[in-house]
């Protein structure tokens, strides 16, 4: 007796919505210089800390609370620092950001990181 198949027919929106991600991952890997790809890489980083830290805090403790809050905010404050700096850094960008260098743009992210977490320190208590 031969082993039954399953066929697997995938529908025209599944397939055509594969071939569009496929396109957009190869463009991204095409056309993003790798300085980007870099500050994207941190960036998903930060999201999956976040989502660990909120998993965390729902699924085993929250205690103690502000610790949680803390982390939190310290991820979700380096989230928007970054994602400023890779607005303020992307050739893309360069008429919306034309007073901005990316050496002064590095330079407003450290001391904006460096002042969220004084905060976020001084928080833990």
């Amino acid at each position: 007796m031969a082993p039954k198949t399953t066929a697997t027919t995938s529908t025209p929106s599944e397939a055509s919505q594969k071939d569009a991600l496929q396109a957009l991952w190869k463009a991204y890997n095409e056309q993003t210089p790798d300085r980007l790809k870099f500050v994207d890489s941190f960036l998903v980083f930060l999201i999956l800390s976040g989502v660990i830290q909120f998993l965390y805090c729902i699924l085993v403790t929250n205690f103690p609370f502000n610790a949680f809050l803390a982390g939190f905010g310290s991820t979700v404050g380096q989230f928007v620092l970054t994602a400023s700096l890779r607005a303020q850094v992307n050739p893309d960008n360069r008429g919306e950001f034309k007073d901005v260098s990316p050496e002064r743009a590095f330079a407003d992210f450290a001391i904006g990181s460096i002042v969220l977490h004084f905060f976020v320190y001084n928080f833990l208590g």
